[in-house]
C-alpha cells in the first residue's frame, strides 16, 4: 500500500510523519476531511488557495499512504468522495496538540490581550521570545 517516495531509512518517527504530511496543503486537507467526507470541489473550497493540480496530487499521495480513502460511485455524472481511513483519523488525532500549540502561539504573538480561545491558555498576551520579534 505504501509507496516510498525517497530512498533510505527514516531517522526518527517525526521524519516518517513529515514524509506523509509534508507540504503546505496536506495538513489542511486532513483537517477538512476530519470534519466530514468531501467531494473534490468541496475540498477545494475548504482549502482556499490550493490549486486543482496540487490538491489532486496531494490526495493521490495521501491515498497511496493509506491516509485517505477515495470512493468512486458508478453514477452519471461520476461522483467521487474522499474520507479519512482509520490511519488518517489517528494521524489527525496526533496533529491536534500541534493545532493547540498553533492557536496558543497566534494569541501569544498578537500581544493585544486577545481571547486565547477554547485552549484556555493563560498569559496569552505575552509574546513568545524569538518568534517573529525584532
Amino acid at each position: 500500500m505504501r509507496i516510498v517516495r525517497r530512498p533510505g531509512a527514516f531517522v526518527c518517527g517525526i521524519d516518517a510523519a513529515m514524509d506523509v504530511i509534508g507540504g503546505k496543503w496536506k495538513v489542511l486537507i486532513l483537517w477538512a476531511l476530519n470534519e466530514r467526507t468531501c467531494r473534490f470541489g468541496e475540498l477545494r473550497r475548504a482549502v482556499p488557495g490550493v490549486t486543482e493540480k496540487v490538491l489532486s496530487s496531494h490526495l493521490k499521495e495521501l491515498e497511496d499512504d493509506g491516509i485517505v480513502h477515495r470512493e468512486v460511485y458508478a453514477e452519471v455524472p461520476p461522483r467521487v468522495e474522499y474520507s479519512l481511513t482509520p490511519l488518517g483519523l489517528s494521524l489527525n488525532a496526533a496533529l491536534e496538540p500541534l493545532g493547540a500549540w498553533g492557536r496558543d502561539h497566534i494569541y501569544r504573538g498578537a500581544g493585544t490581550g486577545a481571547d486565547p480561545g477554547p485552549s484556555g491558555a493563560e498569559g496569552a498576551a505575552e509574546p513568545v521570545a524569538g518568534l517573529g520579534q525584532p
